[in-house]
């Protein structure tokens, strides 16, 4: 009985003592899942930032070197050296040259974007954004640098380095959103603020650029004395290329995401099953980037009114700081479309802003003359116009094309939703100066237009409302359902996803 007894204390002591072992190793392991999740959300926080730093420079070098005149807008940016050109070079600064400097950015934009958006599915996020990087500080420095035996040739040098920069940029949205938005999913803490990351380190990015371009001209001017020389135009394109050089630096430390390892499929993509699947958020995210660029040209109008009753003299500097105000007036309505999403959902916030936008677009087109009378007023009002628009589509639609889509096809189709948004911005262009100028006043011929852009933000809506998923906050969801829909469909999901994340998964 004594040796039972013995034998029953010791196996207690080494039941308790393994007992104990045990309970220090359960805590060890939640001190390291805390520990890991620490350091997830601060490498997610910071993945966020770079990519926001990535469009910011994007709206910095699409503004300084936006070749279109401050007083007779045809976008909604305020460009800033077309006067410096028109001075410096008024013998070469021809129609077609203003035409071909403008259109280069936007044409290698175009193409940046659906090379990129595929380029990061196929090969990983981290080689997308070395890659564009490079492509932008070359376009850069090749933009600043642009020389000639003549006027002539120093302009079409600088139109191929503009191409080339807009390539880099145009690359940056679905590398920098498809970058922030997995970045936001990594705990779920960042899940739920995924609609206010996201959207500061887009949309409101990219004004934040507009507005830094007009700062940076302005203290440029300043210290050359406000004398128009090429010496401002070269150091202000020079600036552009300060953060993507500096970017560079962290972007090539960046591994793929969690999501990119454990879903990428880098050959062979079933393109037929994915059209079956996911027609209907291609043709939802693709057609209200559209809307949303289509109607920025004639909502842009007003701006001109607002710079031409400040600045009676139209001079050069107040011209550029009048112009960095009224770009002010977008910022606002960025971080309240991110606190929206949040709250009641990506597709919600995005119907509800085209609404908006669009009845107080009618306001301000059918009621222009009396608005106008009271000039304050009418900077008010159009002020609020303005931050409506970002409010909804404006963040909205990198968020919609980003979480409709899983993450072997996010970049894909992110790039040919913002690259058919930046084609509508062309057509909208094109399509509403002759509308305007068939009117036998300008008063009407912009009223005509407002109201034109008013009612297809309401076509955006329905856009937005009936082609446009709710998804889940989860992208891991979507990821599991794309696979299992494969499966079911015959395709070979054994290479499916990144070799390494796959043998540490069965390791594991």
């Amino acid at each position: 009985m004594a040796v039972a007894t013995n034998c029953s204390a010791t196996e207690r002591v080494e039941t308790t003592m393994k007992h104990s072992h045990q309970g220090e190793i359960m805590k060890q392991d939640d001190t390291n899942s805390i520990e890991d999740g620490e350091l997830r959300a601060s490498s997610g926080v910071l993945n966020v930032v770079v990519s926001g730093l990535g469009l910011f420079s994007d709206g910095y070098n699409a503004q300084i070197t936006c070749i279109r005149k401050i007083t007779n807008l045809s976008s909604r940016k305020v460009g800033y050296m077309e006067p410096l050109f028109s001075v410096l070079y008024k013998n070469t600064m021809s129609s077609n040259i203003k035409t071909r400097l403008s259109n280069s950015f936007l044409i290698g934009e175009i193409f940046g974007m659906l090379f990129f958006g595929a380029l990061i599915d196929r090969v990983g996020r981290r080689t997308g954004v070395v890659a564009t990087t490079l492509f932008l500080v070359l376009g850069i420095i090749l933009s600043a640098a642009a020389h000639g035996t003549s006027e002539l040739g120093m302009f079409w040098m600088m139109i191929v380095a503009r191409g080339i920069a807009g390539f880099g940029a145009g690359g940056e949205y679905p590398v920098c959103a498809t970058s922030a938005t997995e970045a936001a999913d990594e705990t779920a803490n960042l899940r739920k603020k995924r609609g206010f990351l996201v959207a500061s380190t887009t949309d409101f990015a990219v004004d934040m650029g507009f507005v830094a371009a007009g700062i940076v001209a302005l203290i440029v001017l300043a210290c050359f004395h406000q004398d128009v020389k090429s010496g401002v135009w070269r150091v202000c394109f020079g600036l552009g290329f300060v953060i993507p050089v500096f970017m560079c630096f962290f972007r090539i430390r960046m591994i793929n995401s969690k999501q990119y390892r454990k879903h990428a499929i880098k050959s062979r993509y079933p393109y037929w099953l994915v059209l079956r699947r996911y027609w209907k958020p291609i043709l939802g995210t693709s057609l209200a980037w559209f809307c949303y660029d289509f109607v920025t040209y004639p909502f842009g109008l007003f701006t001109s009114t607002i710079i031409s009753q400040l600045s009676p003299n139209n001079t050069t500097v107040e011209n550029i700081g009048y112009g960095t105000v009224v770009n002010c007036f977008y910022l606002p309505g960025c971080l309240l479309g991110g606190l929206l999403m949040d709250k009641i959902g990506r597709k919600q916030n995005m119907t509800l802003g085209f609404v908006l936008w669009g009845i107080w677009g009618f306001i301000l087109g059918g009621a222009l003359r009396p608005i106008q009378s009271v000039f304050p007023l009418f900077v008010v009002m159009y002020g609020i116009f303005n931050a409506l628009g970002e409010m909804g589509p404006g963040v909205s639609t990198f968020l919609c094309a980003a979480e409709s889509f899983p993450t072997p096809l996010r970049g894909h189709f992110l790039g040919l939703a913002a690259a058919v948004g930046k084609a509508g911005a062309s057509i909208g262009t094109e399509v509403f100066t002759p509308i305007q100028d068939s009117f036998s006043s300008t008063e009407k011929g912009q009223q005509a237009v407002f109201l034109i852009g008013s009612a297809f933000c309401m076509v955006g809506a329905l856009i937005a409302w009936f082609l446009i998923p709710d998804m889940s906050r989860e992208l891991e969801t979507e990821d599991a359902r794309f696979k299992a829909y494969l499966e079911e469909n015959g395709y070979d999901i054994s290479s499916y996803g990144e070799a390494l994340y796959v043998e540490q998964k069965i390791d594991s």
